[in-house]
């Protein structure tokens, strides 16, 4: 599944991103057949019952009040999330409400938010929601089941990941005062009632109306009018590319809900945005903003060492979690010709120096990746076992067949005789796939055309990782450029696979679903705005989708699963970098939390809240 609010403030960097929810199990409290239920569930019956009074990891008692600062790098210029066109800002996130809320400790549960009652047949043909009658948009206007139908049309002609990701969802219609039915066009399908309750639900009214000075409002293009939302914080201010602030909305129709209960605590929050990650660590070590997750390992091992550390006045935890890592990795678009043969990918695979990176550059607190599921049970392992091989076996003579013989390995480079194999190796796998050195030793194919390549970045911290990389392909005669572009041009770059090599990745859940047709589907190869940024058209890998997407139980789930992670990475689509098995945190020591934080969830900043006393003794600077 598309990741919930929660899920996506966690991962705030990555615009599109994905993680999978699906399968298995009976739906709701192990009910049966067309009966209403207050959630849904893929892993058999839901934790809370249908009179919880709150999720288990909050605070029901947290104190209202206080603020939160955050940061971005980049910028936006757009307030409207739902459109392929522009940079979002990320706090509209908080402003709008879905059908259903997640669970957090829980891998795939959903409960009512928007909607009180959920109910879908055994067949999984269709599901319905009965919306709950005091559920509001800001302006006070109810919810109405009009605003579902149109809020699914709408977002579907508005961006083409919406309609790829309810593209299943054929006709919704009004069947009762507070009750819509949405009907899809496939049987046997679990994880669609859940997509469907993960429905962003937008004002009709307000979106076919016309702003302030009479333009036509359009759910397709940018805007900064603020939306009508729904959700419990509304924008306060904006200033377009550098800042968004929300406040929390006093008479939130939704905040006594048991899913609501403990969380959104904050009165005020902002999200400020930078050019350069080194400019925003200045800021935040200058309390200019309260919370980083620091995706940096060198600042992470030797940047923590100013006077607010050493008080205390900030505080650095690792948190782990038991999410299945994502897949971050260079990416070679399979479009360009160059990139067609998986001997060169390979080759690229062989070139990159983990080891060394690792060891210089991060500081060896990195793990190298060898799974699109990493860090759970979903990730392959040694060679396929008896329940992979019922699924593989199918299709022998369609996928490598190193996925029956060999357990896939990334290349190692741990001493300097290792760099030279490796080197040779991807040479040798470069000439196989018909390139050879030219005259001025720098490869070229049969046509006589020079290997030429761009490595495309947003981020500049990056580049000190990319240079090395650089260096070792010109051993090899390729000539490989880093470029480096604003986030707004990278974004439209990598919306249309205008690239060679790009660096991004693909987050997962325990439970994998539909979603993976979107990453390596074949129709969604084509189709700009797809996460699918590799061009991956394998009618094996297609069947390997729909295999799990079908799996009737968890055994089934776990084997297409392992099943569809050796054939992508036999296929060396990606060269894998690296995951780290925690969340590295740093705060302002202003904050309380729960005892217990939620398994697959910081939970920042929806379950802490602003603590008083603590905020009195820092000393800001």
């Amino acid at each position: 599944m598309q990741p919930t609010r929660r899920i996506v403030l966690q991962a705030l960097s990555a615009i599109g991103g994905s993680a999978g929810l699906n399968m298995i199990g009976i739906s709701g409290a192990l009910a049966s057949g067309n009966e209403w239920r207050h959630g849904l569930s893929l892993f058999g019956a839901l934790k809370y019952p249908a009179n919880f009074k709150h999720f288990d990891y909050v605070n029901p008692d947290a104190p209202k009040g206080g603020r939160v600062r955050r940061s971005s790098i980049g910028s936006f210029d757009s307030l409207n999330l739902y459109s392929y066109k522009g940079e979002k800002a990320f706090l509209m996130a908080w402003t709008n409400e879905s059908l259903l809320s997640s669970s957090s400790d829980e891998p795939s549960s959903y409960y009512g938010l928007i909607a009180e009652a959920v109910k879908h047949p055994d067949d999984y043909s269709s599901v319905t929601f009965r919306l709950r009658k005091q559920a509001r948009f800001h302006d006070g206007t109810p919810i109405t089941p009009e605003d579902v139908i149109w809020s699914l049309d709408s977002l579907k002609q508005a961006h083409p990941q919406y309609a790829f990701y309810y593209k299943n969802v054929v006709k919704a219609e009004q069947t009762g005062d507070h009750e819509v039915m949405l009907t899809f066009s496939e049987m046997g399908n679990r994880e669609l009632p859940q997509i469907s309750g993960q429905l962003p639900v937008l004002s009709k009214k307000w979106w076919t109306g016309k702003d302030a000075g009479g333009t036509q409002r359009d759910i397709k293009g940018t805007t900064l009018e603020v939306p009508l939302g729904s959700g419990p914080y509304k924008v306060s201010d904006v200033k377009p590319g550098q800042s968004i602030t929300v406040k929390r909305v006093e008479d939130y129709w939704g905040r006594d809900l048991p899913v609501q209960r403990g969380q959104n605590n904050f009165d005020e929050m902002t999200q400020f945005y930078f050019r350069d990650s080194t400019v925003a660590f200045e800021a935040f070590k200058a309390d200019q903003y309260d919370w980083r997750t620091e995706n940096i390992a060198k600042v992470w091992a030797t940047g923590y060492d100013f006077p607010a550390v050493e008080r205390q006045d900030v505080v650095r935890e690792e948190i782990r979690l038991g999410n299945p890592e994502p897949m971050q990795a260079f990416v070679l678009n399979t479009r360009r010709e160059k990139f067609a043969d998986p001997k060169v990918r390979l080759a690229f695979n062989y070139v990159f120096d983990f080891e060394w990176a690792n060891a210089n550059l991060f500081h060896s607190q990195y793990q190298r990746t060898s799974s699109f599921f990493a860090n759970s049970e979903l990730a392959a392992t040694g060679l396929p076992g008896p329940d992979e091989l019922a699924v593989l076996n199918e299709f022998k003579g369609q996928i490598p067949e190193e996925v029956f013989t060999s357990e896939y390995q990334n290349p190692v480079n741990k001493t300097p005789q290792d760099r030279r194999k490796n080197l040779r190796k991807a040479f040798s796998l470069l000439k196989d796939a018909g390139w050879k050195a030219g005259s001025d030793r720098t490869l070229v194919n049969t046509k006589g055309e020079k290997f030429e390549t761009e490595i495309l970045l947003y981020a500049p911290t990056f580049e000190r990782i990319m240079l090395p990389f650089v260096q070792q392909l010109k051993k090899l005669g390729i000539k490989a450029n880093v470029r480096t572009i604003d986030s707004a041009q990278y974004e439209r770059r990598t919306q249309g696979f205008d690239f060679d090599i790009i660096v991004s990745g693909w987050g997962q859940s325990l439970s994998p679903g539909n979603e993976q047709r979107d990453y390596w589907g074949s129709q969604a190869a084509d189709r700009e705005g797809s996460r699918n940024m590799v061009g991956i058209k394998d009618p094996a890998i297609d069947k390997l989708i729909e295999r799990l997407i079908y799996a009737k139980d968890r055994k089934a789930l776990v084997a297409a699963s392992k099943a569809l992670d050796r054939v992508l990475l036999w296929n060396h689509f990606v060269v894998p970098m690296w995951h780290l098995p925690y969340e590295r945190t740093a705060r302002w020591n202003r904050y309380g939390r729960p005892d217990k934080l939620p398994k697959f969830s910081v939970g920042f900043p929806q379950i802490w809240w602003w603590d008083k006393d603590k905020a009195a003794k820092v000393k800001s600077g």
